[in-house]
């Protein structure tokens, strides 16, 4: 399983996987790794068995091993999980009985998920869902901060975040927005070290 991500100033993360049972544990932890990097842990469990419903459906209904990708894209209060396979069969909700196993992912789906659909695609369909994410203000001061970052990027003019590498260009360009605002607060008669100190207290104050 490999991993590309971008951000878009949404965050989005995409991760082929071949539809099989050890692939999709390898899938739950992926998806937990993530979701902890995006500042949202907590949503972790709930979206970690969706993603087991999603990939379990590919492998139950289009067949094991066939290749997928799973989607997560994060933007304001919505994670949205959407897995695509090759089939153009499109699942349908259907009327399970107590002792059938076929038909429960959907109905899971749907209760779990407050938004889920299907679509075609070019090479075959998409099965997506969204579930809400905290608004606290660790996962909104995040996406926050990579909008700025790109905005300064953009400001100074510098090479593309996609020639230079997304992260490293987000990592330095935030090193040097750090270094001009010390400038500001220095200009402006301000202690840059008070500064830091206050962003720095804050900043421990919302990570506990």
């Amino acid at each position: 399983m490999s991993v590309h991500e971008l951000t878009e100033p949404r965050f989005r993360c995409v991760l082929p996987f071949a539809a099989a049972p050890a692939e999709v544990r390898l899938l739950r932890r992926a998806v937990a790794g993530q979701l902890s990097r995006w500042g949202m842990p907590a949503a972790a469990d709930e979206a970690e068995l969706l993603v087991t419903e999603l990939a379990t459906n590919v492998i139950k209904h289009v067949g094991e091993g066939m290749s997928s990708t799973l989607i997560l894209e994060w933007k304001e209060q919505r994670l949205r999980l959407e897995v695509r396979d090759k089939s153009q069969i499109l699942p349908s909700v259907k009327t399970a009985g107590c002792d059938e196993e076929c038909g429960r992912g959907l109905h899971l789906l749907a209760a779990l998920s407050a938004d889920w659909g299907t679509a075609l695609t070019v090479a075959g369909k998409a099965v997506w869902c969204e579930i809400p994410v905290s608004a606290g203000h660790p996962c909104r001061r995040i996406e926050r901060a990579v909008e700025a970052l790109e905005q300064y990027q953009t400001a100074r003019g510098g090479a593309s975040l996609e020639r230079r590498g997304r992260t490293l260009g987000l990592e330095q360009s935030a090193v040097e927005l750090i270094a001009d605002l010390l400038h500001w607060t220095a200009a402006r008669g301000h202690d840059p070290d008070g500064i830091l100190d206050r962003a720095q207290m804050h900043y421990e104050a919302e990570a506990a």
